[in-house]
C-alpha cells in the first residue's frame, strides 16, 4: 500500500479559477485541470524566481517532489496551450496558512472572517454567500 500523501502549504488561492482560450466558442471548449499546487509551483519558481530548494521548503514538500509537481503543472499548460483546451484550477493535496473565502457574487477573495462584515464589492453580505477555499 503507498504511503498517503502529505497536504502541501499554499499560501494564497489563485485569484482565478481558470483561463480559457480566445477564438474557441465556450460551448466546444474541452478543459483541463490544473491542481492548486500544481499553481502553487507555477508561482514560487517562475513568478517569484525562488530556486526549488526554497520553494520546497514553502510548500512543505522535499526538492525532488516539487519538481515533480512543477514538471506536470508544465506538462498540463502546454497541453491547454497546443490543443485549445481551458485550464481549471481546483483540487489536490494542499492546505491553506489561513482560512480563504470567495464571495459568490463578485468572487472577490476574502481572507477570514475575523474583520469581514460585509465583502467590499457587495453592499448585501451573509456567511451563505461565501465558498470556503480550505476543506
Amino acid at each position: 500500500m503507498p504511503r498517503p500523501r502529505k497536504n502541501r502549504k499554499i499560501d494564497f488561492p489563485p485569484k482565478m479559477k481558470g483561463f480559457k482560450p480566445f477564438g474557441i466558442p465556450s460551448c466546444k471548449i474541452e478543459s483541463i485541470k490544473l491542481t492548486f499546487e500544481e499553481y502553487e509551483s507555477l508561482r514560487l519558481v517562475s513568478y517569484d524566481m525562488l530556486p526549488q530548494d526554497q520553494a520546497a521548503e514553502q510548500m512543505n514538500v522535499s526538492r525532488p517532489t516539487l519538481t515533480r509537481i512543477y514538471n506536470n503543472a508544465l506538462k498540463i499548460i502546454a497541453k491547454a496551450f497546443v490543443e485549445g483546451l481551458a485550464i481549471e484550477i481546483d483540487g489536490g493535496n494542499y492546505e491553506f496558512e489561513q482560512d480563504w473565502f470567495r464571495c459568490k457574487k463578485c468572487h472577490k477573495l476574502i481572507q477570514g472572517l475575523d474583520n469581514h462584515i460585509k465583502c467590499e464589492n457587495c453592499l448585501d453580505f451573509s456567511l451563505n454567500e461565501l465558498i470556503n477555499l480550505n476543506k
